[in-house]
């Protein structure tokens, strides 16, 4: 795509092939809702996410794909998603807005070195796909934009984030896996993520998140070298009875926060199902979760650790971690039911359910790197 705006409808790519955005061109979104055209929903979600039945194709979309990038010397794709949010907001979607970028299906594929502005929705969304490389993006929404997540890998194996800039209205990273019964009937957990060298700002919303859709499973996720600004929390993990499966051997280290809601969240009782056939026996496994090296400052609330009543939240550990506070913070800095946990050289002091080991039992992360 050479130097120049560009007004563009949805487009598919296609195996054994790059588009490369040159770093004076853009490519701009279409505002007219009848170039883009509906699809059906994810099988794993079993609806949109919006409203019920299908949703809007991505600008760039591929499915069944191998080998495939997406990249640019910092091009610039605008999704212009002003019209998108208002329509969101006024209850008047018929379909879910499209993403910028989705990829289903699909082996082999890079996007890299973009900026992404005002994506109508999610900016990055591969999803049943392996082998996935997502390096060196600008993500930028307005803060208070419905549901623009940065980067959010969904039922898929293999993937690598790093090096990205994301200012969102949503979480920045979001894993994902598919939707109560659906997700649990297609039955693909998201697995071997790296996430590192990250750089997030979004008030409201986590740096990143694991569910609320993670109904096929999330396990083993290592995510480093994380700096998030201004977010309503470090790390959290949402889910619910209905979700089932499991959320096992997450791995973070080295954070660093500045100013933030609370800096680690994790709640049993995240409700938004597709509809009400889910199954009330699906209880979700939280399990082996590891934090480690992470420091923080200017935080209203250090911890929020939620899980289901009956089927606490088991093997948690934080450790060398220092939490500076607000002028006002909360009176209680660790809320803390349904978990079960340890904890070493922690400030401030976390609550009984995560026992101190004394001061030199750093939390796990393996040393071993993933595999293809």
């Amino acid at each position: 795509v050479p130097p120049g705006k560009w007004l563009t409808g949805s487009f598919n790519l296609t195996s054994h092939f790059t588009l490369h955005i040159h770093k004076d061109a853009t490519l701009l979104a279409s505002q007219d809702e009848s170039e883009w055209a509906v699809i059906d929903p994810l099988p794993s979600y079993g609806r949109g996410r919006d409203a019920d039945g299908g949703r809007y194709i991505s600008l760039i979309f591929g499915t069944n794909l191998t080998d495939v990038v997406i990249t640019g010397d910092n091009g610039t794709i605008d999704g212009q998603g002003v019209t998108w949010w208002n329509k969101f907001h006024k209850g008047e979607l018929k379909y879910t807005r499209p993403y910028l970028i989705e990829i289903m299906y699909s082996n082999e594929v890079q996007i890299s070195n973009l900026t992404l502005m005002n994506s109508p929705s999610w900016n990055v969304h591969p999803v049943y796909s392996s082998n996935v490389v997502v390096q060196g993006l600008t993500i930028l929404a307005p803060v208070t934009s419905p549901n623009t997540d940065g980067i959010n890998p969904d039922s898929c194996t293999n993937t690598r984030i790093e090096d990205c800039y994301i200012v969102s209205g949503d979480d920045c990273v979001a894993v994902k896996s598919g939707w109560d019964e659906y997700g649990i009937k297609f039955g693909m957990p998201t697995k071997q993520l790296v996430i590192r060298r990250l750089t997030c700002i979004s008030p409201f919303s986590a740096v990143i998140a694991l569910g609320s859709e993670m109904s096929g499973g999330i396990e083993d996720v290592r995510a480093e070298d994380i700096t998030g600004i201004n977010s309503e929390s470090a790390v959290r993990i949402k889910t619910a009875v209905g979700r089932g499966n499991y959320v096992k051997d997450i791995y973070v280290r080295r954070m660093t926060m500045k100013t933030m809601k609370m800096v680690f969240w994790m709640a049993g009782n995240y409700g938004s199902h597709p509809d009400n056939d889910y199954d009330p026996n699906a209880i979700p496994v939280i399990q082996n979760i590891n934090f480690r090296d992470v420091v923080a400052e200017n935080v209203t609330m250090a911890a929020r650790l939620e899980g289901i009543p009956g089927h606490p939240f088991s093997g948690i550990c934080i450790s060398n971690t220092t939490i500076g506070l607000t002028q006002k913070p909360k009176k209680i800095q660790w809320n803390c039911t349904e978990i079960a946990g340890v904890s070493s050289n922690v400030t401030p002091q976390p609550c009984n359910l995560l026992t101190d080991q004394g001061p030199d039992n750093a939390c796990n992360f393996p040393e071993d790197s993933f595999t293809s």
